[in-house]
């Protein structure tokens, strides 16, 4: 039996009895109306921002012949279920970050964030130039999905602690909340590593049930509200440096649309990567500003850290290289990577290390 036949006649785990009460997608008149889950909280900053951008664009585009009906974590199916809602047909559309799915395929990281990855504007550059965007259809083909990245919130940062991090040994038994392949090197270093939808991170923080969390960055911390625990900040991350968002729609559902509607959904979906990306670098500065005046301190990694957790991560990324869609796409977001930045480096690099001399 083959992975989309066993989704279609499979329950969810955990979620069969929110999942039953999605119909397939209404129609009225030639309109028609289509569900989207989201792997995040309601009114999580940013992030949740994003997904209602995304409902709320392909809405208007097609003068509400498309109808997206937002459903947030929890409200249909948890945080980590829109994957299999949506890939068995029991939801229309996804929003999220595609690295909570690393169980359902290696490769997912790459779509969102390896650690010492792509900047936002690497990642781009590879998913519209260099061969990305069929390499993520190919990978969501499997699972019956049709992905779009749609947002990034630039790089995140590296997390809030309850003590400050002197050497690598100090992730020895350190609970911390991070996702993906970032927090897989975490392990590696010691860590009892945490996988918790952003909408529950708070409480786990608040209670001792982690002693330190990545979120995101300045912005969506603040607004999380982390500063109220924690006075221990680092802003700089080796885990995420640009990762991306994605709005996946069901391939069956993306199928039937007109060519008009899908390509409105492409189109919105890459004026929401943009949109999303300006949102949090216009937000992230002054937030920082704020976070240090009511007395948050702020932090680096020392090298050695550094040097740690970039060993961890080669260790991480062999280890998924057997698969041969992993390997070809880590292939393809590295020479891309390598071609691009050089060019960045050698022009726009230069150009901002000048200008932070002369300027200040």
């Amino acid at each position: 039996m083959d992975r989309r036949s066993f989704l279609k006649n499979t329950a969810i785990g955990g979620s069969t009895a929110a999942a039953a009460t999605l119909a397939a997608p209404a129609y009225a008149q030639g309109r028609r109306t289509l569900t989207l889950v989201t792997t995040w909280g309601r009114g999580l900053a940013g992030v949740h921002d994003s997904a209602q951008y995304c409902a709320d664009m392909i809405t208007a585009a097609t003068d509400g012949a498309l109808t997206v009906e937002l459903k947030a974590a929890g409200e249909l199916v948890g945080a980590f279920e829109v994957f299999d809602a949506v890939s068995s047909g029991q939801a229309d559309m996804y929003h999220g970050v595609d690295y909570y799915f690393l169980n359902q395929h290696p490769a997912y990281a790459l779509f969102s964030q390896i650690p010492f990855g792509m900047t936002p504007q690497e990642m781009n550059t590879w998913y519209y130039s260099d061969g990305g965007m069929e390499l993520n259809h190919e990978l969501g083909a499997l699972f019956n999905l049709k992905p779009f990245l749609s947002g990034n919130t630039g790089a995140q940062a590296g997390g809030w602690f309850s003590r400050r991090i002197e050497s690598a040994e100090d992730f020895n038994g350190l609970k911390f909340r991070m996702p993906g392949q970032g927090g897989q090197v975490l392990s590696k270093l010691g860590a009892s590593v945490q996988n918790l939808p952003g909408a529950e991170v708070y409480q786990a923080l608040a209670s001792g049930a982690i002693d330190g969390t990545e979120w995101i960055g300045p912005w969506a911390d603040e607004k999380a509200g982390f500063q109220e625990i924690s006075k221990i900040y680092y802003p700089a991350g080796f885990h995420e440096p640009g990762p991306a968002l994605t709005l996946t729609t069901n391939l069956d559902v993306f199928n039937e649309l007109s060519a008009s509607h899908q390509t409105i959904i492409e189109t919105v979906c890459a004026a929401s990567n943009m949109n999303t990306l300006s949102m949090f670098l216009s937000e992230n500065a002054a937030a920082l500003e704020r976070l240090q005046s009511a007395g948050v301190e702020l932090h680096e990694f020392p090298d050695d850290v550094w040097d740690a957790f970039y060993a961890a991560s080669q260790e991480v990324i062999e280890e998924s290289m057997g698969d041969d869609l992993y390997r070809r796409t880590y292939e393809s977001a590295m020479a891309s990577q390598e071609s691009s930045s050089k060019w960045v480096n050698d022009s726009s690099g230069v150009f901002m290390k000048q200008r932070q001399r002369i300027l200040g």
